[in-house]
């Protein structure tokens, strides 16, 4: 309950901002993208702008899908890109809850790695969520089993990449292997976020 607190704090500061981005044009949101990586570029942390991070991002959702996060969500996305784990029942959106530490991280201009358990979830979840990402200017992309050598080397560079743990990890160890550093698809690991973390980390481990 302490931790919630301390949580829900942040998550108050996120819900405040609403109007302020609720009153911006299509356009206007869109260019808070590089405003807020110019403040991280002028010594400002994630942390600081946080609330502002993740209030545009569920303003972009709200415009593009027709969704916006609920309190409790924001309080998951804060969870999340803290390197916590954030229990969630089936039917709260986790899929929507991603895209705030997602695209919170994007803004380093380093990866973001959404790690889902098979292709089916990478796929829904990549292509679900894409228009968000797409209205705030921040690159993503989905790579499946299918998905061809080449195509993956340039799908790796956008900012967000939905996959699976299977593939990430037979990715990794192909790059490992590999003759040339040209030979290499993956680009460097940052920030990941593991759908299922229990099904990922403990069973299939």
């Amino acid at each position: 309950k302490k931790e919630v607190k301390k949580v829900k704090k942040t998550a108050d500061k996120v819900l405040a901002l609403e109007e302020k981005y609720a009153s911006m044009s299509d356009k206007e949101l869109t260019s808070q993208t590089d405003i807020l990586k110019g403040r991280l570029a002028n010594g400002e942390t994630l942390d600081d702008i946080l609330p502002d991070a993740f209030a545009v991002c569920r303003e972009g959702a709200w415009r593009v899908l027709g969704m916006k996060h609920f309190p409790v969500q924001i309080i998951g996305g804060i969870v999340l890109h803290q390197g916590r784990i954030a229990e969630m029942k089936t039917g709260e959106g986790k899929t929507l809850v991603a895209t705030l530490p997602a695209y919170l991280n994007a803004l380093t201009g380093e990866g973001v790695h959404i790690v889902t358990v098979n292709d089916y979830l990478a796929k829904r979840d990549g292509e679900w969520m894409k228009p968000i990402y797409d209205a705030l200017g921040i690159s993503s992309a989905c790579i499946l089993h299918s998905t061809d050598i080449a195509d993956k080397k340039e799908m790796y560079k956008n900012q967000i990449v939905y996959i699976t743990a299977r593939e990430a990890g037979f990715d990794f160890l192909r790059d490992f292997v590999a003759n040339t550093p040209e030979d290499c698809v993956q680009t460097d690991f940052d920030f990941c976020i593991a759908d299922e973390a229990d099904s990922m980390m403990i069973d299939e481990a």
